[in-house]
């Protein structure tokens, strides 16, 4: 029986391409969005595509979120941006993505794919450093310690949907699981766009708040707040 509609990974097998190839011929333009729903090809549309072409634009292998880390990073050396080290991670990797600098080649949650050549390309972006500053990952702690507040004030910024988690890691204690916790991931730049956010807030007198002391955010609402 001749299959008349083809999913990604049926489209790629019928041209003999890999499936991020085929990815990679969606993102510029060498495969057209699928013509049938949910988000399937016509027979006549798969045929119709280039898979020479397809193959030129990929010439060669992905590479792992982890290789473009590296990439960016070694292309950064070890300049400091806005007082802080620059750290490339493969959620600063991730977060380029959500920006559109990356085009994420994989279908698994757990790791990106890269285009080389689009990694090398954003190695030369002039705003380089201050693109990964801003998005380098901070932790609850460190999040507080950046505005210079208690992590009790921060707490209540994220339950009052100030800031919110971009990612969270699993974090253990020991080696069992039952000791492990998540912890969730604030990009620097979101901490830093809190204060500008809400100029409503004394910021001297949260930052001057003595331990123990009952929040001055504590009684905000959610629905009050932004």
């Amino acid at each position: 029986m001749r299959r008349t509609e083809y999913d990604e990974g049926q489209a790629a097998k019928r041209l003999k391409l890999p499936v991020t190839a085929f990815r990679w011929g969606r993102h510029i333009g060498l495969v057209p969005e699928p013509d049938l729903p949910p988000r399937r090809w016509s027979r006549a549309t798969v045929e119709a595509l280039d898979s020479a072409a397809i193959t030129a634009a990929m010439p060669t292998e992905p590479i792992p979120g982890s290789t473009a880390a590296d990439r960016i990073a070694a292309t950064l050396g070890t300049r400091n941006i806005s007082g802080m080290k620059v750290n490339v991670s493969a959620f600063v990797v991730r977060r380029f993505v959500d920006r559109g600098l990356l085009t994420d080649l994989s279908a698994n949650p757990d790791g990106t794919l890269h285009h080389p050549a689009q990694v090398d390309q954003l190695c030369q972006h002039p705003d380089l450093a201050e693109l990964v500053a801003a998005d380098t990952p901070l932790g609850p702690d460190q999040a507080a310690e950046r505005l210079q507040v208690r992590r009790a004030d921060f707490d209540h910024m994220v339950r009052l949907g100030w800031i919110r988690s971009t990612q969270s890691i699993e974090v253990r204690f020991g080696t069992s699981r039952a000791g492990a916790v998540d912890v969730p991931l604030f990009t620097t730049a979101s901490v830093d766009a809190v204060i500008a956010a809400h100029p409503e807030i004394d910021w001297h007198q949260l930052r001057a708040m003595g331990k123990g002391r009952r929040s001055p955010l504590a009684s905000l609402r959610p629905d009050l707040a932004s």
